[in-house]
C-alpha cells in the first residue's frame, strides 16, 4: 500500500510540474516549421478489460514540408524521435522525472535511480515505407500494479505517412498508445483517484509532445543504435 501512495503523491506533484512547464512552453513555442493538429480516436481512453487493463491513445496529424519528411524519414530518425519523446517527459516536469539507459532496459526514475516509477524493456523498431514504430514493453515500477509486471502491457510510438497533400506540405499521423496497462493506484486505491491524477497527466504530456513534434526538434540518441549504417526494422538490444 505504501508504494500505491508514493505514486499518487508522484502523480500530484507531476501534475503541478507539468501544468507550470506546458504553460511555458505554449507561451514560447516559436520555430515550428510544421502545424500540429490532435486528432485522438473517439475512444483515446477506453474502460479496463475484465483483467483490469487500460488502454490510452493520444494522436495528432502533422503537416510538414515535403522535403522535411523525406529527410527525416530514416531508421536513425526514428531513434532520435523515441529519444525527444523522453526529452519531452524529462522538461515537462521540471527536471522531476529522468530516464536512465543500460543496454537491456529503461528506467524512468523520480530525481534518483531506487525511485523507479516505469520500467521498459529495450525498445524495438520497426521501419517501412509508410509506417514506422517504436515500442517500449513495460517491465515493473512503482506506477505498476503486481499483476502487470513483465506482462504484455506496452508504450508505443507509430507513424504513418499519408497521401494526401496540403499544398507542399504531406501529412504524418502520430499516436502514442499505452495499451494493457495495470496502474497501480487504480488497484491499490479506485479508478477514479487514476483517472484524475496519473491517467489526466499522461493525456495532458503527451498532447504536449504532440504539438512539440511541428518544431522538428529533435533530440541525439542516447543510445546510437540506428545509425545509417543499420538496415530496417532493426531492434534495440
Amino acid at each position: 500500500m505504501t508504494g500505491t501512495w508514493i505514486a499518487v503523491a508522484v502523480a500530484v506533484a507531476l501534475a503541478a510540474a507539468a501544468g507550470v512547464a506546458l504553460a511555458r512552453w505554449l507561451r514560447r513555442r516559436g520555430g515550428r516549421i510544421g502545424r500540429a493538429v490532435i486528432s485522438d480516436p473517439p475512444a483515446a481512453r477506453s474502460q479496463p478489460d475484465r483483467r483490469g487493463a487500460v488502454r490510452s491513445v493520444q494522436a495528432a496529424d502533422i503537416f510538414l514540408p515535403a522535403q522535411a519528411l523525406e529527410e527525416i524519414w530514416t531508421p536513425m530518425h526514428l531513434e532520435r524521435l523515441a529519444r525527444t519523446y523522453w526529452r519531452f517527459l524529462s522538461r515537462v516536469t521540471l527536471g522531476l522525472i529522468r530516464v536512465c539507459y543500460t543496454e537491456r532496459e529503461r528506467f524512468v526514475v523520480l530525481l534518483v535511480r531506487p525511485l523507479k516509477l516505469l520500467t521498459f524493456r529495450a525498445p524495438e523498431y520497426e521501419m517501412e515505407p509508410t509506417r514506422a514504430l517504436v515500442r517500449w514493453r513495460i517491465a515493473s515500477g512503482l506506477l505498476v500494479a503486481r499483476r502487470g509486471r513483465d506482462q504484455d502491457g506496452y508504450l508505443q510510438i507509430e507513424i504513418r505517412r499519408h497521401r494526401q497533400q496540403e499544398s507542399d506540405r504531406r501529412r504524418l499521423h502520430v499516436e502514442v498508445e499505452v495499451a494493457n496497462y495495470y496502474p497501480a493506484i487504480a488497484f491499490g486505491l479506485s479508478r477514479r483517484i487514476y483517472n484524475a491524477t496519473q491517467s489526466h497527466i499522461h493525456v495532458l504530456v503527451t498532447h504536449g509532445f504532440l504539438r512539440s513534434l511541428a518544431r522538428l526538434d529533435l533530440a541525439q540518441s542516447r543510445a546510437g543504435r540506428l545509425q545509417p549504417r543499420n538496415t530496417l526494422g532493426t531492434r534495440s538490444q
